[in-house]
């Protein structure tokens, strides 16, 4: 008897240790306290081109809504409520998921139940104390009439700097910080959608991530978008204003071959144009007066035609004809293959007019620039080499 109880004892010890499994689904209990009876409210997931996605959606009742549903991985998601203005941001992943609607500024909702929630919502604080931090300062600079010693409104200035910078490099630092956060992956979707992203942070902070993670569909759908980008990044990156211009050879109308490095050591515009493009047409008389008044003081224009369109018939015959007929006495080369010509290819055109402007050292110091803004520009080059 005394041993029965014994194992009996043991029995209830080892049930109460077992872990409980986890989910592989999720339910969000909602609660919408002062919202009416038969209000609508939405689970939403963002679409591949950035739009809001309806997954789900539910009646409330009681002041009362449930979700069910799964996802194969945590994923930054949205509940919107018909009667209440703006979205909720949260984290959502297979578990009981709790969330409070505050009607009045739906933002300030409360969501528990979410482990990956808890890094979004420590993102967000630190994110909002410098943006506080940040406009108190700006606010101070702004009133700081009585400041009237230089040194303070210095310093102060010197801080705002600071505070901007940290903020500025908060999402990147975030993700260095939590390498096996699902948000960190969700916040690298987002960051790498900004202007003037530096791709190159995002691709070492995705290659610092925990393995497992990475490897998750989630993870292998961000490492595409990452690495899709840099294949632009990477086209793009040698065509920027500092950059030297990559050089390329093209044929001129009698075959010979032209290399852009023939150049080097004079201010040179590199134009790209078409007979078959009414703007570039257009431009070309400006063109030609801006070459007829600096040849002479040491300005060269290559021009690069992007002819050879299906429509064309003829397109060397039509790439001649504009040549002679809008007096373009300068370089001329083509491949004649339209955008896809090497050159094209190689400056990443996608419209025409498109024009880059070479300082003496072959660097590119601006980008289709036309008309007056050309000329200036041409000037004040041909000034400082002088």
């Amino acid at each position: 008897m005394k041993n029965i109880f014994i194992f009996a004892f043991t029995g209830l010890l080892l049930l109460g240790c077992k872990t409980e499994p986890k989910r592989t689904d999720y339910i969000i209990n909602g609660t919408a306290k002062g919202v009416y009876n038969g209000v609508r409210t939405y689970l939403k997931m963002k679409a591949e081109n950035g739009r809001e996605k309806v997954i789900d959606t539910s009646i409330i009742f009681d002041e009362k809504f449930t979700f069910t549903g799964k996802v194969a991985n945590p994923t930054l998601s949205i509940i919107s409520v018909n009667s209440v203005n703006g979205n909720l941001d949260f984290m959502l992943e297979n578990s009981a998921i709790d969330v409070t609607i505050n009607k009045t500024n739906i933002k300030q909702s409360k969501v528990s139940g979410s482990v990956s929630q808890n890094d979004f919502e420590t993102y967000h604080k630190g994110l909002l104390a410098l943006k506080n931090e940040s406009r108190m300062l700006r606010t101070f600079i702004r009133s700081s009439i009585e400041l009237s010693e230089k040194t303070k409104k210095d310093s102060i200035a010197t801080l705002l700097a600071e505070v901007e910078k940290k903020q500025q490099d908060y999402p990147i630092n975030f993700i260095k910080d939590r390498t096996e956060s699902y948000y960190s992956l969700s916040l690298i979707e987002q960051e790498i959608l900004k202007k003037n992203v530096n791709i190159e942070d995002y691709l070492l902070a995705f290659k610092n991530l925990n393995a497992d993670l990475k490897g998750t569909s989630k993870g292998l759908e961000v490492k595409k978008k990452l690495d899709d980008m840099a294949l632009v990044y990477q086209k793009t990156a040698q065509l920027q204003i500092g950059k030297t211009a990559p050089n390329f050879e093209a044929p001129t109308p009698d075959g010979n071959m032209v290399s852009l490095n023939n150049l080097k050591g004079k201010v040179t515009i590199v134009d790209f144009w078409a007979a078959w493009c009414g703007p570039c047409r257009r431009e070309n008389p400006n063109v030609v007066k801006i070459y007829n008044k600096y040849h002479n003081q040491g300005l060269e224009i290559i021009g690069v035609s992007l002819d050879g369109s299906r429509t064309q018939k003829e397109p060397k015959k039509s790439w001649l004809e504009a040549i002679e007929k809008d007096k373009l006495t300068w370089t001329q080369v083509s491949n004649l293959q339209y955008f896809n010509g090497p050159v094209a290819q190689l400056y990443n055109i996608s419209s025409i007019p498109a024009t880059y402007i070479l300082d003496t050292e072959g660097k590119i110091v601006a980008k289709n620039l036309r008309g007056k803004a050309l000329e200036l520009k041409v000037e004040e080059l041909l000034l400082k080499q002088n």
